[in-house]
């Protein structure tokens, strides 16, 4: 098995849309555009390739020197449990090795990170639509 951790290109885009409609991500999906413009506009954006095929991506943004925020990991279902996501995680660490890394996960995906010594912490979240 060889694969390939890539940066993001735009190319990338409907396949990554794909992913997250399988996983079931709606908001990422129904939000097309905006969620076009997102990976566009986040640093770093990595995929792991598969004999030209992309099966898997993080998405994150950072200030390069405190913090790293990995706004998304995803590993097509029939790839997990090979260390694809641990990969991507390492090698979004290895640009920007003097950050931390946050990130938010669902509870489906707790024990992933637990398992990976992440620590748990305390967050809060608010969607636009619900500022109004």
């Amino acid at each position: 098995m060889t694969i390939n951790i890539r940066s993001y290109q735009s190319d990338d885009f409907d396949t990554i849309q794909s992913l997250n409609s399988q996983e079931g991500w709606s908001g990422l999906v129904s939000r097309y555009e905006a969620t076009r413009q997102a990976f566009e506009q986040s640093s770093p954006v990595l995929v792991v390739e598969y004999e030209g095929e992309v099966i898997a991506y993080l998405r994150a943004l950072t200030d390069q020197i405190v913090t790293l925020y990995v706004s998304e990991v995803l590993v097509r279902e029939d790839w997990r449990g090979h260390g694809i996501g641990k990969l991507l995680l390492k090698e979004a660490h290895r640009l920007y090795p003097d950050t931390r890394i946050d990130m938010l996960a669902t509870s489906q995906s707790q024990t992933y990170y637990t398992q990976q010594q992440f620590r748990p912490f305390y967050g809060f979240r608010k969607s636009a639509e619900e500022w109004n």
